[in-house]
């Protein structure tokens, strides 16, 4: 990827960040405990915000390409370039990605449907995580483990999720709907073990800084495979035309022509 990137340099940013995230709830779950603030509004306001943040990844994991526009630096109309040249490189979209061999590890078959392998495994683990929330924030269910157990193996279940790139299919699925998983695994153990407002509000910051760099990846791995790729498509050169410059590209190429193979978004 290119070093003049805008997508490299906030990749670069927002991996140093949530590993400094990481590191940090570790050293909180591992001091003693801060004095309790026992504020009877605090589980459910923090449950509530953490279940409308995975709300609203299970329904972006339905509508891809339309939530990832929101990240996009390049979504001006007529930014598309010109069609592809090779009638054998046409490409359609389907699990919304391409029906390239390159992106074979980015989908799943399930009963006949493809499906995105990343964008299932986030609704699954949201559907989890939000049940989990109700029990706990709700309803006052707690883990019967300690939180130095519970921060930890939230904590190693985030840090695997951002290697589902690695992995292909259900296991890539199960890798994505772990992520979500154990960011409420963290968020639960650091509530239970220091009942503290202002930490619960930096842990959910935390978690919505984790999904931004989950999302970055996604885009920054798209990129890299059409690098590497050999087939010459329109994807492949606007992905080109991504990492070498920041400038817009405009045309006067139709806009809905190319909707109707180009997946606009990564697995989010």
């Amino acid at each position: 990827m290119a070093k003049d990137s805008p997508i490299s340099f906030a990749l670069f940013f927002s991996i140093g960040v949530s590993v400094f995230g990481l590191l940090t709830t570790l050293m909180l779950t591992l001091l003693p405990s801060t004095p309790v603030e026992n504020l009877p509004w605090r589980k459910p306001l923090i449950g509530m915000i953490f279940i409308a943040i995975c709300t609203s990844g299970g329904v972006a994991s339905f509508f891809p390409r339309k939530c990832s526009e929101q990240f996009d630096p390049y979504k001006e109309k007529g930014q598309m370039t010109s069609p592809v040249r090779n009638e054998d490189a046409y490409l359609t979209v389907k699990g919304h990605h391409p029906t390239c061999k390159e992106f074979s590890a980015h989908i799943m078959q399930a009963r006949g449907h493809i499906l995105c392998a990343a964008c299932t495994g986030l609704f699954l683990g949201a559907c989890i995580a939000i049940l989990g929330a109700v029990l706990y924030f709700f309803l006052g269910l707690e883990f019967q483990l300690s939180n130095y157990l519970i921060v930890p193996i939230g904590l190693i279940s985030v840090t695997v999720g951002f290697f589902q790139l690695k992995f292909k299919g259900v296991v890539r699925s199960m890798l994505n709907a772990l992520f979500v998983v154990g960011a409420y695994l963290v968020l639960t153990g650091m509530d239970m073990a220091l009942k503290n407002m202002f930490l619960d509000i930096y842990m959910l910051g935390l978690i919505l800084f984790w999904i931004w760099t989950r999302i970055l990846l996604s885009q920054w791995d798209h990129i890299r495979i059409c690098q590497n790729c050999k087939l010459d498509c329109e994807l492949k050169e606007k992905k080109q035309r991504l990492v070498s410059t920041a400038e817009p590209v405009h045309s006067t190429y139709n806009h809905q022509y190319a909707e109707d193979y180009y997946c606009k978004g990564p697995d989010i």
